[in-house]
């Protein structure tokens, strides 16, 4: 299983960076101009509940097929009703771990995103919950 390192967000900074009013093209570049007539912060943009969400940084290689990679920062919503497919923090038998939950009749599934992992069956006997819905992965490139 994956650890996870739980922060509370510091929305104090107030940090406004320059942002581009035009979008980046992943196709063809566009000409250079210089648009940093707006700004941007980051806490105002990745977090629509601040006293529900929650930064972690992942350790482990279980969803590494799905771009998420050890080290990386999530941003995680608790006041997201869960739903079935959702990237989730989910806590089991004692645990946190990250992976994509499935909802069937009887159990659950916590689904990796590597193959060297199994999933996880989650039933009545096991002690678990969905902690948190996944909104945003922060990378390093």
């Amino acid at each position: 299983m994956n650890s996870i390192d739980l922060f509370t967000p510091n929305d104090e900074s107030g940090i406004e960076l320059p942002l581009s009013d035009e979008r980046v093209a992943a196709g063809f570049p566009s000409p250079a101009e210089d648009h940093t007539s707006l700004s941007l912060d980051l806490n105002r943009e990745l977090i629509k509940n601040p006293a529900s969400t929650f930064y972690a940084r992942v350790s482990g290689l279980s969803m590494i097929d799905e771009g998420i990679n050890d080290g990386d920062l999530l941003v995680i919503d608790k006041s997201i009703d869960p739903y079935d497919g959702c990237l989730a923090v989910c806590y089991i038998d004692g645990e946190f771990t990250l992976k994509r939950f499935e909802k069937h009749k009887d159990h659950g599934l916590l689904i990796p995103a590597n193959k060297e992992f199994k999933p996880i069956r989650v039933s009545a006997e096991n002690d678990f919950c969905i902690w948190g819905v996944v909104t945003y992965l922060i990378k390093k490139v």
